[in-house]
């Protein structure tokens, strides 16, 4: 899979994708991350990206001219998205989505934001990692890549890895625990040391039900609530449906 960057730091961004699980992927010829220097784009001295608004007001907004040119020069896997908190909310079903094609590319908002020729012809889309504000996309273009990247094949290594996690069913994740099994005093539940893999499998589906009741009930609402059968398995540990 590829993945193209367009930023004016490509310093804050480069170097994560040398490291850790993403950068043994992109050593591995899992991943093949570029990142691109808005300024490459620029014709002046200065190497100005951007400009006063029209209309007067506060900042500086990114201008169209180098960012159509560093974005035409590069030639990016599509969807081009610019990242910005007027885009379409990220979650768990569109890094799915992502993860399922062949690359995308991620184009990194700065100052007042882009000119709005950017974003009426040049991008595909536009992405908002959440309701809050930030300097710039760069970390958000951080987050996206972390999570698409993971559910690319061979990328986690064991590939069931991302089978049972937090949204994947739309529900968050069961607890986990590990040794030893009496710390402190607080002990593992006795299901998980009892060698019974279906019990256990049951008892981590109704405690990510409970949890994400407990935690965000909205996800369960968006699911149409408890069925049946998940209403009976919370009884069975002892859990309350409350909806």
């Amino acid at each position: 899979m590829r993945i193209d960057v367009f930023t004016i730091f490509p310093d804050l961004v480069a170097p994560w994708t040398t490291a850790s699980l993403i950068g043994r992927a992109g050593r591995a010829g899992l991943l093949d991350l570029r990142v691109h220097d808005l300024r490459a784009g620029t014709s002046d001295p200065h190497r100005s990206v951007d400009d006063s608004p029209f209309g007067g007001g506060a900042g500086m907004v990114l201008a169209p001219e180098p960012v159509f040119t560093a974005v035409e020069a590069a030639a990016p896997p599509r969807p081009l998205l610019l990242l910005g908190p007027g885009g379409r909310r990220f979650d768990q079903a569109w890094a799915t989505e992502l993860a399922g094609g062949s690359g995308f590319s991620l184009l990194c908002g700065r100052y007042e934001g882009v000119d709005q020729r950017v974003a009426d012809h040049l991008v595909d889309g536009e992405l908002s990692v959440g309701d809050f504000v930030l300097a710039g996309g760069e970390a958000a273009a951080v987050a996206v890549i972390e999570a698409v990247a993971r559910l690319v094949p061979g990328v986690m290594g064991n590939d069931d890895s991302a089978l049972d996690e937090s949204f994947g069913d739309g529900l968050l994740e069961y607890p986990q625990y590990t040794r030893p099994a009496d710390f402190r005093g607080w002990q593992v539940p006795d299901v998980l040391r009892s060698g019974d893999h279906a019990r256990v499998a049951r008892w981590r589906r109704a405690q990510a039900l409970a949890r994400t009741q407990a935690r965000r009930p909205d996800l369960i609402t968006a699911r149409g609530g408890f069925s049946a059968d998940e209403r009976a398995l919370l009884a069975e540990f002892g859990l309350e449906a409350l909806s």
